[in-house]
């Protein structure tokens, strides 16, 4: 069976929750004077103690058409803290090269506005603009400073030359700004005009901290994604879990990456890329990687798909051993109740209990989150708890979502497995 870690020695936090902005915007300031791009991901390994982790991750898929001469401001939370900040800009789903003129990553004082000095110019190979092929991702250089953890991080991304399919998490639950020209470098929000609900091009912020840190990686669909938490409160589950870990002085796994995509499923492709088919990309891609929280398959279920329990099960099974595979740790997450939503039926239920039944029995996951047992109702167990249900019957609100994290047994999501 599992074999979990013990409770650590107490260790220093790595950011206090009462920084101010202006200690933040002097974190990411400082060290400002190195020259543009000479300090590299290789160079940064050679000469410390710490690794890379994924900080915030959002899964990519199509999002509508690109266009040329589109500035994006794009406001993200980081989770954990550390040094050498790089981003991950997609261009996954594109048909044809994809030119950021210019990107700057800054700290939010209030909207679009930045706090002053914070914005802080990306660079790529030492270049300031950089082309991504069709079907292609691309990492900045690490930007010289220290990003804390819980940060409300603006990447502010210019567009030069672009068309054809755009790439980008289209549900943010988060108010971004858009603007016509390049005001990448400007902190104020005059220009800034037009808001988005979307994260364009954007797919991943690291950050580099001691080797011992690590991160999660939460896989699913639109719950796990956060629809109906509210917008811009960073209150989905992940976000609280975060927050778990943060203050968790017994734990060492302090990223959290939230790849939820709304309306995804375990086994087929449609809203977005399936999570078989996606698995690489957003969850064994980023760098630091420990677990992975899988919390799919309710959209396999419903809307009469005709897909059996044992189907979704081999799924699972295919995910577990891929993630094994690289050394990383599988935690599953049992499905919630969904009776009362339009798809539900009773044979869609009867799919939802057996494959429960193995999430919980079957010893093939390193843990086992009972997200189920959270949300239903003690007085009809096929229905979310009414306390928690937004309206829909399916997805939980803010207090749901609270709920849901807080279940989250943190001692189980780091165990001993190498990659093979």
């Amino acid at each position: 069976m599992r074999q979990h870690r013990g409770i650590r020695r107490v260790l220093r936090r790595l950011a206090l929750p009462a920084v101010t902005l202006a200690v933040v915007a002097q974190s990411l300031t400082a060290s400002a004077t190195a020259a543009p791009g000479t300090t590299t991901h290789k160079n940064v390994a050679a000469t410390t103690t710490t690794h890379e982790i994924v900080t915030w991750g959002a899964s990519a898929d199509r999002i509508g058409d690109a266009a040329p001469d589109r500035g994006y401001r794009l406001v993200v939370r980081t989770s954990a803290g550390g040094t050498h900040l790089r981003v991950r800009l997609s261009n996954a789903f594109g048909d044809r090269p994809l030119t950021f003129g210019q990107a700057f990553a800054g700290v939010q004082q209030q909207g679009a506005a930045l706090v002053r000095g914070s914005n802080r110019q990306l660079t790529f190979g030492g270049a300031r603009s950089v082309t991504v092929p069709a079907g292609e991702t691309v990492l900045s250089d690490p930007l010289p400073g220290r990003v804390p953890a819980a940060t409300a991080l603006v990447v502010s991304l210019y567009v030069a030359e672009g068309g054809g399919p755009a790439t980008g998490h289209a549900m943010a639950m988060q108010t971004s700004y858009t603007s016509t020209g390049d005001h990448t470098a400007e902190e104020g929000l005059a220009n800034w005009t037009g808001t988005t609900g979307s994260w364009p091009y954007l797919d991943a912020v690291t950050v580099r901290t001691d080797p011992a840190v690590g991160a999660v990686v939460a896989l699913g669909d639109s719950i796990t994604d956060g629809w109906q938490s509210t917008t811009d409160k960073n209150r989905r589950w992940p976000d609280y879990l975060a927050r778990r870990l943060q203050a968790d002085s017994g734990t060492r796994l302090k990223g959290v990456a939230n790849e939820g995509i709304s309306g995804n499923k375990v086994l087929a492709d449609g809203a977005g890329q399936s999570a078989l088919n996606r698995l690489h990309r957003d969850v064994l891609s980023h760098p630091g990687v420990r677990t992975v929280l899988l919390f799919e398959g309710v959209n396999d279920i419903k809307a009469h798909t005709g897909v059996t329990a044992r189907e979704l099960i081999d799924g699972y099974r295919r995910i577990i051993d891929r993630a094994h595979t690289a050394g990383l740790c599988v935690v599953g997450a049992t499905v919630g109740p969904f009776k009362g939503w339009y798809e539900w039926d009773a044979p869609a239920e009867a799919v939802r209990q057996e494959v429960n039944e193995f999430i919980r029995t079957g010893g093939e996951f390193d843990a086992v989150v009972d997200f189920d047992r959270v949300l239903r109702s003690p007085y009809d167990h096929e229905r979310i708890l009414p306390f928690f249900d937004n309206g829909d019957h399916l997805h939980p609100n803010d207090t749901g979502m609270q709920a849901m994290a807080d279940a989250v047994p943190i001692n189980d999501l780091d165990c001993e497995r190498t990659a093979r």
